[in-house]
C-alpha cells in the first residue's frame, strides 16, 4: 500500500506544477521527476534521467507515477476559482470571458498575474487542488494494486 507524508505529495505536486511527471520508487521510497513529453518534446534527457526511465521500463512494479490534470480538469480549476474566489462581479466576468476563448489558460494567468490581489491566492489554491489530485492518484494505485 502506498502512502505518502504530506511533504511528498507537496514536492510531488509542485513538480507536477512545473510541467514534470513524477515517479516514487516503492522500495527506496524515493521520488524522481522527469520532463513530461508533452511540455519538453524538444528536451534532451541526462544521462541519469535516461538510467531512471531504464529502471522504470525494467521494473514498472516497483514505481507509482503522478501526472499532471488533463487541460479540462485544469480548465474546471480555474472555473472554480472564478467562481467560489473571486468575490468582484467585473474581475469574475472577466475571468470567464477569458476561459471561453482560444488560450484559454494563458489569458486567464495574464488576468489572475495582473490583478496583483488575487495572483498568491490562485497560487496557493492550485497548489491545493494539485496535492488533492496527487492524492487521487495515490487511491488510484493503492485500488488497482488490490
Amino acid at each position: 500500500m502506498l502512502t505518502l507524508s504530506e511533504k511528498e505529495v507537496e514536492k510531488i505536486a509542485g513538480q507536477l506544477l512545473k510541467g514534470m511527471i513524477c515517479f516514487y520508487q516503492l522500495d527506496n521510497k524515493k521520488i524522481y521527476h522527469l520532463p513530461d513529453d508533452e511540455d519538453y518534446f524538444n528536451y534532451d534527457l541526462t544521462p541519469e534521467e535516461e538510467d531512471i526511465l531504464d529502471e522504470i521500463d525494467e521494473n514498472p512494479d516497483n514505481y507509482a507515477e503522478f501526472v499532471k490534470m488533463e487541460p479540462s480538469q485544469e480548465h474546471q480549476m480555474m472555473e472554480t476559482f472564478a467562481d467560489r474566489i473571486v468575490k468582484e462581479r467585473n474581475f469574475q466576468d472577466e475571468l470567464f470571458n477569458a476561459l471561453s476563448k482560444p488560450k484559454a489558460a494563458t489569458a486567464f494567468k495574464f488576468l489572475i498575474d495582473s490583478s496583483g490581489k488575487y495572483k498568491d491566492r490562485w497560487v496557493e489554491y492550485r497548489l491545493d487542488k494539485y496535492k488533492d489530485w496527487v492524492k487521487e492518484q495515490i487511491d488510484s494505485f493503492n485500488y488497482a494494486e488490490e
